[in-house]
């Protein structure tokens, strides 16, 4: 069975690609580091596939966070510290997984890639 990981970010604050790149980063990190071992373990074996999409805003943004955690899903919330670019505190985008592609899917798989 496929395992991948999704990062969903906010579209509305627009951030340079470097600004977004840093941030996407962060959420696959930190969400892998929270992540069951023998989960990682498949994922990386399959090549480690991650899906970024986005979403309209901060609303909807904790909208999908809310429903991956109800989904028992791996998440990492990413808030950015504001040292460059926008204001300290701002949630910037969620890692979700790895885990099975098809449990992500259901809650991700709608949204429109980066």
């Amino acid at each position: 069975m496929p395992y991948k990981q999704v990062i969903v970010v906010r579209n509305d604050l627009k951030l340079p690609k470097g600004k977004l790149s840093g941030q996407v980063a962060h959420a696959a990190v930190e969400a892998v580091l929270r992540s069951e071992q023998d989960k990682v373990k498949h994922w990386h074996l399959e090549g480690q596939k991650k899906v970024v999409v986005k979403v309209k805003d901060e609303k909807e943004l904790l909208v999908i966070l809310q429903q991956a955690k109800d989904a028992k899903l791996t998440v990492a919330l990413i808030s950015d510290a504001g040292l460059t670019t926008i204001a300290p505190g701002t949630k910037t985008c969620v890692g979700i997984g790895p885990d099975k592609e098809e449990k992500l899917d259901t809650i991700t798989g709608k949204l429109k890639l980066v």
